[in-house]
């Protein structure tokens, strides 16, 4: 198996300007999980029978890994001014630690250098793997102004939410998938097999990440809890309180959400409102359906040591603690 990180550590950051191209390699270096290059490659492990398969067929996906990553760390950076956030993974953010204007500039040549990266798929499989980038890219994009388009809608449904994270979080893991498969070689079937997997896996990460904002510890999150409380982001939690409260819960979680200020107050409020209403259970259990349906998926393909890699990794994703 390709050692991700060290692939990501041979990418030189060490140009002109400083100002520009340090950023990009204070992300990078900032960890995470890799886990979009990592299900690119495991997808092509899949269909590559366990990765027995030699030559350099896990080799032509490494670029398309590589360039997953960089994209979704380019999101993460403009997500972070957007969101006004000031801690990503246990470190200051890049606008703080630089500035606005150098966060949004380094993330824009950020998606440049992903698609430099594309350049290095094989010619034959380029096309296409451009075509599934781009998908996956106005998704992403999609998503996030759904994301934003809440935070002005006073009334969302489940729904709504389960349709913004698909693309904003959901489809980024899909395609990271499907594009490994293809480079690989998957045949149609296992691709969709692949995506399923994917996209299911990613749907059951983002609630959990939803969950873990409220019910998660600040040490091992990477972040201060409770950020999705403060500023009322519409996630399963709020949305399925929302949906369960009688008139008086609900009155009160209203005028909570009317509150700019007593944030420490407003977390351990609203969070108090959660434990009545039982919505970490629900979000809980829409959580363990979608990392069903993945683990369905993965029954329709190529039974072997990366196939049971992805089943362990779904497992871990549901039960994490950051």
């Amino acid at each position: 198996m390709i050692d991700i990180n060290k692939e990501i550590e041979r990418l030189d950051w060490s140009k002109e300007p400083k100002g520009l191209y340090e950023p990009i390699a204070y992300v990078l270096a900032s960890g995470g999980k890799r886990l979009r290059p990592t299900l690119a490659l495991t997808a092509a492990e899949v269909v590559l029978n366990g990765g027995l398969i030699s030559g350099t067929a896990l080799d032509d996906v490494l670029p398309a890994a590589l360039a997953l990553e960089v994209f979704h760390n380019f999101t993460l950076l403009h997500d972070d001014v957007m969101d006004h956030s000031a801690v990503r993974r246990g470190k200051p953010t890049v606008h703080v630690q630089w500035n606005q204007n150098t966060a949004i500039l380094s993330g824009d040549q950020m998606l440049i250098e992903a698609y430099k990266l594309l350049e290095r798929v094989p010619a034959d499989k380029l096309p296409r793997t451009l075509r599934l980038f781009n998908e996956m890219a106005t998704g992403v994009c999609e998503g996030q102004q759904l994301d934003v388009d809440f935070e002005h809608m006073s009334q969302v449904s489940i729904d709504d939410y389960m349709t913004m994270i698909e693309k904003k979080t959901s489809v980024l893991i899909a395609y990271a998938m499907r594009i490994g498969g293809y480079i690989a070689g998957a045949s149609e079937a296992q691709e969709k097999a692949l995506y399923e997997y994917g996209l299911h896996i990613g749907l059951a990460f983002q609630i959990q990440d939803d969950i873990l904002d409220v019910y998660g510890d600040p040490k091992t999150f990477g972040k201060a809890i409770g950020g999705d409380i403060c500023c009322n982001k519409k996630t399963i939690l709020l949305l399925t309180a929302l949906e369960r409260a009688d008139a008086e819960s609900k009155a009160e979680l209203l005028q909570w959400m009317m509150t700019t200020d007593r944030d420490a107050e407003k977390i351990k409020a609203v969070t108090e409102l959660y434990d009545r209403l039982g919505v970490r259970e629900e979000a809980e259990s829409v959580m363990e359906e979608h990392t069903a349906l993945a683990l369905a998926a993965l029954d329709r393909l190529p039974q072997n040591t990366a196939t049971e890699r992805l089943r362990v990794l779904a497992e871990r994703l549901v039960t994490r603690k950051r």
